[in-house]
C-alpha cells in the first residue's frame, strides 16, 4: 500500500483536473532522440558533454541549492525553474542534457526552491508561491544582473507558470520563456484539491519514515524505471521534514492562485517570446489548457510530446528528449532569429 502512495506523491499527486476529451492542434511529436537524431539536427551532443555541478548561494538571505553548467564563452543563459517539489537534483540529466544539445554554446542553471533543501537551511519557513517568484526574481537581479547575453526562462509544472510570471516582472532582462508540460489553471469544482489534501497528509507520513525504509520502498516501486539521479533526489530531500511541509504548502498556495484566470493579456503582447510544451495524458497540464492557450493567444508556439510523463526528468530518456525540444526552440527561435 505505501508503494502505491508513494508512486502517486513523487509524481507531485498525478490528478485529473477535469474530464476533456479536445481534438489535438498545433505540432505535435514522439522522438527517442538518437544520436543520429541529434546529428539531423545540427545538435551536437557529444561534443560539449559536461557534468552539472551543485553549489549553495544565499538569495535575499535564503539559501539556495543551485545545479549548473556554465559554458566557456556562452552565447546566452538559461534559467530553469523546476516544478513541485522544486528540488533540482531531479533535473540532473535533464540540465546536463540541455547543455549539451545546445552545444556548450549556453550556460544553464537550474534553481531550487526556498527551503525544499537537502539540509533546514530556514529552520522550519513555509514559502508561499509568491515568495517562490519573488525568490527567482531576486535571484536573476542578484546573481545574473550584469550578463552580457541573453536571459531565457524554461520551467516545468508549476515553474512554468513561475517563469511566466517571472518573465512578467523581468521583461527587460528576459528574452525568451518555455514551459515544460505547464501547470497554468486549476478547474475549481474539481475533486484533485481535495484529493491532494487527502496523499498530503500521507505524505507527512512517508517523510516520517527511516531512510533505509524510504529507500527500500522508493527502490522497489519506481527504482527499477528511474534513473540514478532521480532516486538518489528522492532519498535525499524527500525524507527531510521541512521539504515535505513546504511541499504540501506550496501545493494549497497554488491551487488558491491557479483558480484564477491566466493572465492572456500578458500573453498576448509576448507571444512571440513564449512556447508550451504539453503532454498527452498530463493532469496537471492537460489538453484542455493547450486548447485554450490556442484560442486565447493563437500566436503562441504550441507543441505535444507523446512519448513521456509529467515527471519526465525521472528518467534519462525522458530527460534527453524533453531537452532536445527545448535546444530546437532555442534554436530556432532565439539563436537564429537574433532575438
Amino acid at each position: 500500500m505505501y508503494q502505491w502512495f508513494l508512486c502517486k506523491i513523487l509524481c507531485r499527486f498525478k490528478l485529473p483536473l477535469s474530464r476533456f476529451s479536445p481534438q489535438c492542434s498545433r505540432w505535435s511529436y514522439r522522438s527517442r532522440c538518437t544520436r543520429k537524431d541529434m546529428a539531423r539536427d545540427g545538435l551536437d551532443f557529444s561534443e560539449a558533454k559536461r557534468h552539472a555541478a551543485f553549489r549553495l548561494c544565499k538569495v535575499s538571505g535564503y539559501m539556495t541549492e543551485l545545479l549548473e553548467i556554465r559554458a566557456d564563452d556562452p552565447k546566452l543563459h538559461v534559467l530553469f525553474i523546476p516544478g513541485n517539489p522544486g528540488i533540482v537534483a531531479f533535473y540532473k540529466d535533464f540540465v546536463e542534457a540541455l547543455y549539451a544539445f545546445l552545444g556548450g554554446h549556453a550556460s544553464v542553471t537550474a534553481i531550487g526552491h526556498v527551503s525544499h533543501t537537502k539540509k533546514n537551511w530556514e529552520r522550519g519557513k513555509l514559502f508561499s508561491l509568491e515568495e517562490q517568484i519573488v525568490h527567482k526574481v531576486d535571484f536573476i537581479n542578484q546573481e545574473l544582473e550584469n550578463l552580457e547575453v541573453p536571459i531565457l526562462l524554461v520551467g516545468h509544472s508549476i515553474g512554468s507558470y513561475m517563469a511566466n510570471d517571472v518573465f512578467r516582472r523581468s521583461s527587460e532582462k528576459v528574452t525568451y520563456c518555455i514551459g515544460l508540460y505547464p501547470f497554468l489553471a486549476v478547474n475549481p469544482q474539481s475533486r484533485s484539491q481535495v484529493l491532494s489534501v487527502a496523499l498530503s497528509c500521507i505524505a507527512a507520513s512517508l517523510g516520517s519514515l527511516p531512510s533505509s525504509a524510504y529507500r527500500l520502498i522508493l527502490t522497489n516501486s519506481v527504482g527499477s524505471s528511474w534513473s540514478a539521479a532521480a532516486v538518489e533526489a528522492a532519498c535525499s530531500h524527500l525524507v527531510q521534514y521541512q521539504v515535505v511541509r513546504n511541499i504540501l504548502f506550496l501545493t494549497r498556495t497554488e491551487f488558491r492562485k491557479l483558480a484564477e484566470i491566466p493572465d492572456w493579456k500578458f500573453m498576448r503582447e509576448k507571444q512571440e517570446k513564449i512556447a508550451f510544451l504539453f503532454g498527452v495524458d498530463d493532469h496537471w497540464g492537460p489538453l484542455q489548457m493547450h486548447e485554450e492557450i490556442s484560442k486565447q493567444v493563437p500566436g503562441i508556439s504550441l507543441s505535444i510530446e507523446r512519448a513521456h510523463p509529467h515527471a519526465f526528468s525521472c528518467t534519462e530518456d525522458g530527460s534527453s528528449c524533453v531537452a532536445k525540444h527545448v535546444a530546437r526552440l532555442i534554436e530556432n527561435q532565439v539563436l537564429h532569429s537574433g532575438q
